[in-house]
């Protein structure tokens, strides 16, 4: 149990210490702009959760024997598709598909319920890293077992997508 809880307190540490605004700016955002002006935003939304899926069915395709390599992959391209749905729906909403990366953590914080206020502080980065984890995490334990782990992991990666999108959608958060 000490072994989880460190390698969470190390995720969460790599998370607030430059992690989140990495994965933001891999992202390119006229890409999703195109994305969603030729998809459309469900399609392209669609498009994002089954890439999470496909993440989901590698990790728990091999049940304990990818999972070590597995899981943190499969994390980092949930919390990049999540990014991906975020900035869609932005600039769906406003129209505009360039976001700084302060706005954009304002997003991410008001769609994980952590209040940002005015400034994004390395407190904010720390509870949205462990939302993030946390959201996303939980269900790492249902991949163990082969086969079946693959069908549960693809499945809940691409519901967690599609309630991230149904999230924002809903509560209008995603707006720079």
């Amino acid at each position: 149990m000490k072994k989880i809880r460190s390698k969470f307190r190390k995720s969460i540490a790599y998370l607030t210490r430059g992690g989140l605004k990495q994965l933001f700016g891999r992202i390119d955002q006229l890409r999703i702009k195109k994305g969603v002006d030729e998809l459309g935003l469900e399609k392209f939304i669609h498009h994002c959760a089954l890439m999470a899926a496909g993440s989901g069915v590698i990790t728990g395709a091999g049940g304990m024997a990818t999972m070590a390599i597995g899981v943190p992959l499969d994390l980092i391209n949930l919390i990049t598709q999540q990014f991906r749905v975020t900035m869609a729906i932005s600039y769906y909403n406003t129209g505009s598909y360039k976001l700084q990366y302060d706005d954009f953590i304002k997003i991410i914080a008001a769609s994980l319920h952590v209040d940002a206020g005015m400034a994004v502080t390395k407190n904010v980065m720390e509870q949205i890293g462990e939302k993030l984890i946390l959201n996303i995490g939980t269900k790492t334990a249902e991949r163990i077992v082969p086969i079946v782990g693959a069908v549960i992991g693809g499945t809940v990666n691409y519901l967690f997508i599609k309630r991230v999108a149904n999230s924002l959608l809903n509560t209008g958060t995603a707006t720079a």
